[in-house]
């Protein structure tokens, strides 16, 4: 009987379950566990279904398109949505007689993506064909770094919650195996409606560094937040963009299963993986899949699969090449790429014309989990809230342009900020450079609601008028509303008695110690002001009111 895994990630199960039968593959509520992805590694054991536990076993290879203005050996440019073949250099095109020229851009983004994942740095590195045949690859092979890349041996630390929970994260380490400079591919326009394929040179000789990471983790919301991680890192550095949207960042996850104790198990590679949240989905299914699969009995293909995201699930696409079906060859058209450190940099040598190890360290910005410290440290927010500041794209800036300009204690602001903000931006799908409300509007809002002239419940009514973008000013808003707080103490102690006169039980139950209800009576009062009560100065006056 195939088992289905029931999924909360990495807090003892994975997040997603997966059934595969007659209706095909899907999410289903439940079932019997098989196994599971633990926070602190490890097999869970099978539960009710009496089977052994199965370890699941994930490695990344991800590519990511080096941020440069040319391609990595040719002067073409380096544009998103250009007109088809509009940037195709004859070396792109493989024309006979063109040679590859190499970008010093492109090097130095290898060596400082190398260094940020604290990877060693091959002062001699070489360039390598592997040889396949797609349409859209016009020499037939591609150059890489197969023998010896340009860094190795690195790490990467990224943090997850357990449970779902934010406030218990805990963090792990996956070993990166390599960091190599290629060439990407072109890309292949299929026409069903004619039944024929178009090719677009375009993409063809953009650099790349594939970022090869060790099987070190064992579920989709691990493989995730690693990506995620070395994503902020690649923006950050200015190395890639890394948009994924874009393609500037690919994912390839080598998945397979084994019971503890045993060797790995035949792996599956999915291919081509262009989204964080597909990536988490994909790999979970493929686990699932593998795992039922084995218990009925079948073999696992060292096969190529896809993730088609309308259906939710992985589909096979070709038998896995082998190392030899690649003929790999040293490049004959490109010297080794030598690089120094300030020890080895010769003193008749421009230093214009070579790469500097030491430099580029020397010049390193700020890491993901530094800024994060940094926010911790600097605005006395929790830790978690700095995961969420800077995994979203341009919240950190945001949220520090509202601190520049309002009273408010940090600590408050993010509230507004988390809370208010973003899932508002979420619940519109829309980025934080797509807010109809600017950090200098939240600003001003804020500003009224610290200096009292507004309640919080008014502030939440004027956020929803700047959601429309009608250009006005939380003050304009204010005024046309009529949402200033009532100033006038002693309308304020008549409608806290009137409030009083009509909620004889309440008012029992809070003189027999029952403090608890006061809140109701708060609420009422709020509610005949429409907000515009400090709450605050409400109490008081009512408990003023019921000492009497």
């Amino acid at each position: 009987m195939a088992a289905a895994a029931a999924a909360r990630g990495c807090g003892g199960v994975w997040r997603r379950v997966w059934q595969r039968g007659a209706g095909g593959p899907g999410p289903v509520p439940c079932g019997p566990r098989a196994v599971a992805c633990n926070a602190r590694g490890g097999a869970v054991p099978a539960g009710k279904s009496g089977l052994a536990p199965w370890v699941p076993v994930v490695g990344l290879e991800i590519h990511a398109q080096i941020s440069s203005n040319s391609k990595l050996f040719s002067g073409s440019q380096v544009q998103f949505a250009a007109p088809p073949n509009s940037l195709v250099s004859f070396f792109d095109a493989s024309l006979p007689g063109t040679l590859p020229v190499l970008n010093r851009r492109c090097v130095e983004a290898a060596v400082m993506t190398g260094l940020a994942l604290n990877c060693s740095i091959n002062k001699k590195s070489l360039f390598d064909r592997k040889h396949y045949f797609y349409a859209d690859l016009p020499a037939g092979y591609q150059i890489t770094q197969q023998r010896v890349p340009i860094a190795v041996n690195g790490s990467l630390s990224y943090s997850l919650c357990i449970d779902n929970k934010m406030s218990q994260m805990v963090t792990k380490t996956v070993r990166i195996k390599q960091i190599q400079l290629e060439q990407d591919s072109g890309k292949s326009l299929h026409d069903d409606t004619r039944s024929q394929t178009l090719v677009d040179l375009n993409r063809a000789g953009v650099g790349l560094m594939e970022v090869v990471m060790e099987p070190d983790m064992c579920c989709g919301e691990e493989a995730a937040a690693a990506v995620r991680e070395l994503q902020l890192i690649l923006q950050m550095l200015g190395s890639s963009q890394a948009v994924m949207a874009e393609g500037q960042l690919r994912v390839d996850a080598n998945v397979s299963v084994h019971h503890p104790g045993e060797p790995y198990g035949v792996r599956a590679e999915v291919k081509n993986i262009n989204s964080i949240r597909f990536l988490a989905k994909a790999v979970d299914y493929e686990i699932q899949r593998q795992i039922e699969e084995l218990e009925k009995g079948g073999t696992i293909l060292n096969e190529t699969r896809a993730f088609d995201s309308k259906l939710g699930c992985t589909v096979p696409m070709r038998d896995k090449e082998g190392k030899q079906d690649y003929r790999f060859m040293p490049e004959p058209n490109l010297p080794p790429l030598i690089l120094y450190d300030t020890k080895s940099l010769p003193a008749n040598l421009n230093h214009q014309q070579v790469v500097n190890i030491d430099w580029i360290h020397e010049r390193l910005p700020d890491l993901p989990s530094v800024k994060r410290a940094k926010l911790v440290e600097r605005y006395g927010i929790l830790p978690e809230h700095s995961f969420t500041l800077l995994n979203e794209d341009g919240l950190t800036e945001f949220f520090e342009n509202v601190v520049k300009e309002t009273q408010m204690k940090p600590k408050k602001v993010i509230g507004w900020i988390l809370n208010d903000l973003l899932s508002y931006l979420k619940q519109h799908s829309l980025t934080v450079k797509e807010s109809p409300v600017s950090s200098f509007l939240l600003a001003d809002l804020l500003n009224l609601l610290e200096k009292k002239e507004i309640s919080s419940t008014a502030a939440k009514q004027v956020l929803v008028e700047l959601w429309k973008g009608e250009g006005k000013t939380p003050l304009e808003i204010v005024k046309e509303k009529k949402l200033e707080l009532i100033q006038d103490q002693n309308e304020l102690e008549q409608i806290c008695q009137a409030v009083i006169d009509g909620q004889e039980n309440e008012v029992m139950a809070i003189k027999a110690g029952n403090r608890k209800v006061l809140n109701k009576l708060i609420g009422l009062v709020q509610r005949e002001t429409q907000g515009r009560s400090n709450p605050v100065l409400v109490k008081q006056l009512l408990e003023k009111k019921l000492s009497e």
